[in-house]
């Protein structure tokens, strides 16, 4: 990641500069939590949602954090960037041991770590697959912990698939980087919050708008079977925006990517962040 832009402990530097201890507890312990903040036009996208989410997984993990500090090193890194278009990667990390041990000191400094690359946001169509969920129970704090999803992810990718979508006994979740929507009898739908659940922001964003527009989005439990009898379906997150998919590997499904309810959907949330 050469001449990629990045703040560090306060320090902003290249990102091949800076150096961090094997001994910080992300490295050992996967002990902090993130958060992807996009911009267009050189503007954050809900700004304030994406602080609230880390100030939350912070406190969840009893961690201190100056936000508002956190929000200016972030706007710097905006600042900083090459293109007007793009996202900003910020981790806060309870700190470094001397020696490694589950159990930690109040008197560890708490380490950040942020840096900003472009980004285009062209969504595009998903071949996915579904997969039973092995992730820890509290997947709604933005933890670093993703061995769950990396392992589940990068097996679908040898079945040549962008994505999962995740389920528990046959009860829908969410996918491996994003949520879920999809389209039932003609109303759009989407697994309820949960500790299983991240509360995505684009997910708040895009159910905000629709409400406004007089669309009803019912959140609720789903099964496969209501996936498999979806007429359309999509994916949602700060860097895909809404990404329709097309097929479902492994389960019988009938995916119709210029779906009007979908395409409404779509055209909806672009106008409102990506014009």
């Amino acid at each position: 990641m050469d001449q990629v832009k990045a703040v560090f402990n306060g320090k902003f530097d290249l990102v091949e500069n800076i150096k961090i201890s094997p001994f910080s507890r992300a490295y050992t312990f996967s002990d902090s939590v993130y958060e992807v903040i996009p911009f267009f036009n050189s503007k954050p996208i809900a700004f304030s949602m994406h602080l609230e989410r880390l100030e939350y997984s912070s406190t969840e993990l009893a961690m201190n954090i100056e936000i508002e500090k956190v929000s200016g090193e972030i706007d710097n890194l905006i600042s900083s960037c090459d293109s007007n278009s793009g996202y900003v990667y910020y981790q806060i990390t309870r700190g470094v041991d001397n020696i490694r041990s589950h159990m930690y000191s109040n008197t560890l400094q708490i380490e950040t770590f942020g840096y900003v690359i472009p980004c285009s946001f062209e969504s595009r169509p998903l071949k996915v697959m579904v997969c039973e969920d092995i992730r820890w129970g509290r997947c709604n704090i933005k933890s670093t912990s993703l061995l769950g999803n990396v392992m589940s992810m990068n097996s679908a990718h040898k079945d040549n698939c962008d994505e999962v979508i995740m389920h528990k006994n046959n009860i829908l979740r969410e996918a491996g980087a994003s949520n879920l929507f999809f389209i039932k009898d003609y109303k759009i739908c989407t697994p309820a919050l949960s500790n299983n659940i991240l509360p995505g922001i684009t997910r708040a964003l895009l159910i905000t708008e629709l409400n406004k527009i007089g669309i009803e989005v019912i959140e609720d439990e789903f099964s496969l079977t209501d996936i498999s009898n979806a007429s359309s379906a999509w994916l949602t997150s700060s860097t895909k925006g809404l990404a329709p998919i097309y097929e479902i590997t492994n389960l019988k499904s009938n995916l119709n990517i210029k779906d009007p309810i979908f395409l409404k959907s779509k055209e909806v949330f672009d106008k409102k962040y990506f014009n």
